[in-house]
């Protein structure tokens, strides 16, 4: 694993169609088995309660967890095979945080968790996923640049 792997990774990540056009203020951190994200958080993500919609802790724990494995497969894309998020508070203001890491690894099968905190460092939600790797090459086609 090298320094440039990581980097391409979260060029990868912070110009995905999808997180240029949900998020306003988004940063990634890549390095050995382990990614970290952030996001500021926005009325526009927000249910009819005033918090955070849980669809915004899944991607945020998924999208963690995910690139921890993908910092260690350096060929292929790696693709989320299973997830399941738990919610243990709501969050309305200011930045939240996933931080994943690589739990077990083996050639087919990898598992990683990630944790959700609040700006304060309160745990708001926690994750668990099984990832695969794909045939997909990692290339410039794919935003891995």
């Amino acid at each position: 694993m090298t320094t440039e792997h990581f980097q391409k990774l979260q060029n990868m990540y912070l110009n995905a169609n999808f997180n240029t056009q949900l998020y306003e203020s988004t940063e990634c951190s890549i390095e050995f088995e382990k990614a970290t994200i952030s996001l500021g958080i926005s009325d526009k993500y927000f249910h009819a309660l005033g918090a955070i919609h849980g669809s915004v802790y899944f991607k945020l724990l998924d999208d963690a967890a995910f690139f921890a494995v993908n910092s260690i497969v350096t060929d292929v894309f790696v693709l989320t095979t299973s997830f399941n998020i738990n919610l243990i508070r709501p969050a309305n203001s200011g930045k939240i945080t996933a931080v994943g890491t690589v739990r077990f690894k083996s050639r087919n099968l990898f598992v990683a968790e990630s944790t959700l905190v609040n700006e304060a460092g309160k745990e708001i939600a926690f994750g668990t996923g099984n990832f695969a790797k794909s045939k997909f090459e990692l290339s410039p086609e794919i935003g891995y640049k």
